[in-house]
């Protein structure tokens, strides 16, 4: 990208590098492009760990890294950057420890912030490619609109369970992410991987194939993945490609599309991801914070705190005075339910959302005072009990 301005290679970088200098069409000019290139890493989790690894180790000049949480025990299983010691630590700020390590030629520039609609055009302008390995919709399309509005490439890439799948979308040659999925789903309808669990060793795959599309991009290699989506079934071992097709109508990036200033974003993707009011397939129940829950009373007494996580998460973790019942035995065990259906009933699970799919059920089914508890038990341990244990 900037390679004519890059002082010529030192005998270190001679031998980092060789098998670069080596490759047919990359070389010199080839490594020269990834020294001067900057790259914006969207979350440094499962799949920006090993994205972010096997980038620096290539070389590029700058690498920066955003994510405002802190490694907790259960990012050991797939996010291969941290350890135990890191526990409680933000992230970036152990990653850039351990990037710096790999490659002291590499740049690491740390915003330990969510990228949100209001951030997003300053986070990631002078930037010239992004990743995606956010793991939720709001800065998914967050980063899809200033990428189409700043002109820069979007590396995308996600995972759930044993499955995922990568796009480039680059709305100067092809589809923005909008054109795939034009809104975001209505909550509760697509469990993230705190609700349905990931394969540990799947984002690496998929890091490692947002990190090649991200040199092909940058050296101007290859053909990208821009104007295809690739899926990967990782029981099968099996790879699907799909053309995808720019949408003239799309609103992030067709020629009727409105580049909106951040703050419409922000409110629209708070409202559809993050509602007070909780809504799935037209059924409308409440939610409330661990706080408030809390202030209602005793579990059991004075209101009925149903969980609806599976046997092994209760044994692990779980509020004292709940009734266990997994969500996908709730309509044969309705029964046991029965002397509650005009009273207060709290649902909750690891994080929200298969409490919310259970919120809906029970109020089709006439419940007519249902709660969903907002974060699910992870939110009561971090904000009210710490005695229960996060996982």
């Amino acid at each position: 990208m900037r390679a004519n301005s890059q002082p010529p290679f030192t005998p270190a970088q001679f031998e980092r590098y060789g098998r670069h200098l080596l490759l047919e069409g990359f070389g010199a000019e080839g490594q020269r492009a990834l020294l001067a290139s900057r790259v914006l890493l969207v979350g440094v989790g499962g799949l920006g760990c090993p994205a972010a690894q096997y980038l620096v180790a290539a070389g590029v000049g700058t690498l920066g890294l955003v994510d405002p949480d802190r490694v907790e025990r259960s990012n050991l299983q797939r996010q291969i950057l941290y350890s135990e010691s890191d526990v409680g630590r933000r992230k970036v700020e152990a990653a850039r420890a351990r990037l710096t390590a790999l490659n002291p030629d590499v740049q690491i520039e740390t915003h330990a912030v969510q990228l949100v609609p209001q951030n997003a055009h300053s986070l990631i302008q002078g930037y010239d490619v992004v990743v995606d390995g956010s793991d939720n919709f709001p800065t998914r399309y967050a980063v899809s609109d200033a990428c189409v509005a700043l002109a820069v490439p979007n590396v995308y890439g996600s995972v759930l369970r044993f499955a995922a799948q990568m796009s480039v979308f680059d709305a100067q040659r092809g589809p923005c992410y909008r054109c795939l999925y034009p809104s975001p789903p209505p909550p509760g309808s697509v469990p993230a991987c705190g609700e349905a669990g990931v394969l540990g060793v799947l984002p690496g795959l998929v890091a490692a194939i947002q990190a090649t599309e991200v040199v092909k991009l940058l050296t101007g290699i290859g053909e990208s993945l821009v104007g295809r989506l690739l899926q990967y079934d990782a029981l099968a071992l099996q790879f699907s490609e799909f053309r995808l097709e720019r949408d003239p109508d799309c609103h992030g990036c067709g020629a009727g599309a409105v580049q909106r200033e951040q703050p419409e974003v922000a409110v629209r993707c708070a409202r559809e991801a993050d509602p007070t009011k909780g809504k799935t397939g037209g059924v409308v129940f409440t939610e409330k914070p661990p706080v408030e829950i809390q202030a209602l009373g005793v579990p059991g007494e004075q209101f009925l705190l149903l969980d609806v996580r599976g046997p092994d998460e209760h044994a692990a973790a779980h509020i004292k005075g709940s009734l266990l019942i997994p969500l996908g035995e709730l309509p044969r065990r309705a029964g046991e339910l029965e002397a509650w259906k005009d009273k207060l009933v709290v649902v909750h699970c690891h994080h929200g959302g298969r409490s919310a799919k259970a919120c809906e059920w029970l109020a089709a089914q006439g419940f007519s005072r249902v709660v969903n508890l907002q974060g699910g038990i992870h939110a009561w341990s971090l904000t009210v009990d710490p005695a229960v244990p996060t996982y």
